[in-house]
């Protein structure tokens, strides 16, 4: 699974031939989440700060993760997010 972003020991990763609606995979000390790039919602769970961080990571990046997420389905390489500001 290629990791696109970490902060703060968030690890944040795309995989190749997911499946839709477009959404990124979250580890968090032993946590495990999905989380939908256009409506947030989140499968699984995450400690309420942790999922803060993320919140306002994907607000900043949302139009970057869309652009991954297209290249996903085009078999191409994602690029590397800068992590939380």
């Amino acid at each position: 699974m290629p990791e696109i972003s970490s902060f703060y020991g968030i690890i944040i990763s795309m995989f190749f031939s997911d499946h839709n609606p477009p959404h990124f995979h979250v580890k968090y000390q032993g946590f495990e989440a999905t989380i939908d790039i256009a409506t947030g919602t989140v499968k699984g769970q995450l400690p309420r700060r942790a999922l803060n961080m993320v919140y306002e990571w994907l607000d900043q990046h949302r139009d970057e993760l869309m652009a991954n997420w297209q290249k996903m389905e085009r078999s191409e390489p994602f690029d590397k997010i800068k992590p939380l500001d």
